[in-house]
Parts: C-alpha cells; sequence; structure tokens
C-alpha cells in the first residue's frame, strides 16, 4: 500500500488502537508495557480519567477563539504554572521547539536592549532542541543537522557538563546574551551533569548579567521527581521551556520567564495561532491537578530509584554495560556497542523503548507505572540486553 505520509520517521511495524495506563494494546489485540510513555509525554499514562474529562467537558463548550481575546483558561494554567515554578509569566506554544523558539527570541530581544547587535548564545554538544531552524542550529547533533545549512548563526556550541568550557566561551566572545541547556540531555543519551552544573551556570550567569536559559521540555512536570528539574538545585532560571507531558498527548507548549527576561516579548513581537488554546489549558490544568493529588514528583523519585537499582543488580554481571543512570525515571543504560536493533526486539517482546546516542537504551515510563509492571520491565530487557549483548 502507496503511503501519502512524509517518510520523516522510521516507523516499526505495529499499529496501536488503545491504551490504558501504562498498557497499549494494537491492532490484533496484542498487549505491550509502554516504558516510553510517547517520549516522556504521558506521563498520566493513557487514557487518564482526569485528562479524558477535561477533554470531553471543554470540547463540548469551546475549543478555540485565538489569542486576540481573552481565555479564562489560559490564565488559570499561567498563573498555576508560575505558582509551581517561581516563574513571572508564560507564553504558550504548541510544542517544545516552539517555546524554544520564544526562548532563543526572547535571548536576541534581551542583546539588542543592552545594544548587542549580533547577540549569541552558548548552547551544549549532544543537546536537542527542535527541529525548526532556530532550534536545529542551537541542538548540538551535527546528525539532525545535516543537509540544513545554512544554519542561523548566533550559537556557541561547548561541550556538557564542562563548566571551564562555558567560562573559556565568556572570556572569547563579548556577545553573549544567554545560556541555554537541558538539566538532563534526554535525546543526547540520558546524560545527567555534575549536581552542581547549573548552580554554576546560574552564578555565571549572574556575574555576567546574561540569561539562564533551561529546555525543560523532557524534564519538565514531574519527570525528574521534582516539578521541574531545577528544583533539585534549588534555583531559578530566568526562562524555562516545558511541552511533552503538560498536556499529556494534548499539544501544547510553554515559554517561562522570570525578572528581566519576564517583559521582553511585548504585543506584536510573538505570537501563535492555537498557543494556549482552551482545549489544550484544560487538558494541562488536569494534569497538574493530577500530579500533585496522586503525589506524583515523590513517586517519580522513588520509582526511578527502584528501576535504576532493579537494573543495576539484574545487570552487574554483563560487561557489556557500561552504566545504569537516572534522573528520576528519565533512566539510561548504556552499552558498549550500538544497540538501536533492542528497539524493534522489544516490540516484539511486547515492550516500548527507545534507543538515544546509538548506544543507550533510554526509559521513559509513565510515572504511575505500578510495582508488578516495573518487575516485568527490568526482566523483559534485562533478559533482551543479555541475549543481545552474547
Amino acid at each position: 500500500m502507496t503511503s501519502h505520509i512524509m517518510p520523516t520517521y522510521g516507523r516499526l511495524d505495529v499499529t496501536f488502537t488503545k491504551g490504558e495506563g501504562a498498557w497499549l494494546w494494537d491492532q490484533d489485540n496484542k498487549r505491550y508495557l509502554d516504558a516510553l510513555s510517547g517520549i516522556a509525554v504521558c506521563n498520566l499514562g493513557h487514557a487518564h480519567p482526569a485528562v479524558h474529562q477535561a477533554i470531553c467537558t471543554q470540547s463540548q463548550q469551546l475549543l478555540h477563539t485565538s489569542n486576540l481575546y481573552n481565555i479564562p483558561k489560559q490564565e488559570q494554567l499561567a498563573t498555576r504554572l508560575c505558582q509551581l515554578s517561581g516563574m513571572d509569566n508564560v507564553f504558550f506554544s504548541n510544542s517544545g521547539a516552539e517555546a524554544n523558539e520564544a526562548a532563543i527570541k526572547i535571548a536576541r530581544l534581551y542583546g539588542h536592549k543592552k545594544q548587542i547587535d549580533n547577540p549569541a548564545i552558548i548552547v551544549m554538544q549532544q543537546s536537542f532542541h527542535g527541529r525548526t531552524m532556530g532550534t536545529l542550529s542551537a541542538t548540538g547533533n551535527p546528525k539532525v543537522q545535516d543537509g540544513f545549512s545554512p544554519l542561523l548563526d548566533g550559537f556557541i556550541h561547548v561541550a556538557f557538563n564542562d563548566v571551564a568550557a562555558i567560562e573559556l566561551a565568556l572570556k572569547q566572545h563579548n556577545n553573549i546574551v544567554a545560556i541555554f541547556v537541558e538539566p538532563v540531555q534526554g535525546e543526547g543519551g540520558v546524560n545527567i551533569p555534575a549536581p552542581d552544573y547549573l548552580n554554576k551556570i546560574r552564578s555565571l550567569c549572574d556575574s555576567h548579567d546574561i540569561l539562564m536559559m533551561l529546555d525543560e521540555v523532557q524534564t519538565g512536570i514531574a519527570r525528574t521527581g521534582a516539578w521541574f528539574a531545577y528544583q533539585h538545585n534549588n534555583i531559578i532560571p530566568d526562562i524555562c521551556t516545558l511541552a511533552k507531558a503538560l498536556g499529556n498527548g494534548v499539544p501544547i507548549g510553554a515559554c517561562m520567564a522570570k525578572g528581566k527576561a519576564a517583559q521582553l516579548l511585548t504585543a506584536g513581537k510573538h505570537g501563535s495561532t492555537f498557543g494556549g488554546n482552551p482545549l489544550a489549558c484544560s487538558a494541562a490544568l488536569a494534569v497538574l491537578d493530577t500530579v500533585e493529588s496522586e503525589q506524583l514528583c515523590q513517586q517519580a523519585s522513588d520509582k526511578g530509584s527502584a528501576i535504576n537499582q532493579a537494573f543495576s543488580e539484574r545487570l552487574k554481571n554483563n560487561t557489556h554495560v557500561i552504566d545504569v543512570r537516572n534522573k528520576g525515571m528519565m533512566v539510561g543504560i548504556e552499552l558498549d556497542k550500538p544497540c538501536t536493533e533492542l528497539v524493534a526486539l522489544a516490540v516484539s517482546a511486547g515492550l516500548l523503548i527507545n534507543v538515544a546516542g546509538e548506544k543507550n537504551i533510554r526509559l521513559l515510563p509513565p510515572l504511575i507505572i505500578n510495582n508488578e509492571q516495573i518487575e516485568l520491565l527490568v526482566d523483559t530487557l534485562s533478559s533482551l540486553i543479555d541475549s543481545y549483548t552474547k
């Protein structure tokens, strides 16, 4: 059968028809344990009743009016996010890439306000910020940039988790206006920096009067065991971007700003037709209510540690396993050789996983996963890893 869909994904030969909690079912009614959550999107699992009810109720009332008018649900969501994050205001978009585009535009406005004609942003190698031209240029992965040159100027790439590299860049360039970083690199392979890495970046931004911008598209909304990953470090950035889990599958992105970064986007400087519409905001409010009421930040922390410990114990004698690491429910299992074939093998075994950076198995289970499902995940995947590495 001829497909009329552009082949932008190498899709696996499986089609899902329904989901519930941590489970998905395909068209043949085969059940799969979802340890990927739609790439860190469905933190509450599939078909969560609170999100379902919010979508149904809102769809019967109003879907869209545009941002030419007041949207009460948008105001409510912005207020909740600022209360949870310590930020001052929010711009709503439809995706993480769009939220990151807003962050980049704010940084450039900040630079021009300081009379810097060619503002530059420090970004990290192995990072991923999106596939628009701006976010692609900020991304530190030549493979995803290939074929799209000329990329945008204004980005200085340095090594991740290397404060000295940032300090050197600040000495060499007098036009830097921001540092843009993921608290944990997801697409790069679940790369977790030193515990004080973000604190040192905060200090450098303060001393050089530049913006600290955090891409929390994957880490935000309880994934790492806190509402936002920067809260583990007791700091507040100038800009923080969100998407993925905020709508549990309903497309929504957010760029949150504080202090000197919060008043730079004014009428006519930026916008979004669909951003923050009543449907998306209703879903997001239901997500926030559920994360809070079910104490999912603490669950992500506890279950993430349990998953890490279980894999570490189970795989301790496999010499091909270099590392098992986690930050909450972001889990990485690093092998000593490429292992992308494991994704299809796992599908055959009724398990959904991902491989990032060629050698890193990436697990992003729903935060509502239970102990029995964790045991199944560890048993199934450990057996697959042992068989594959032999």
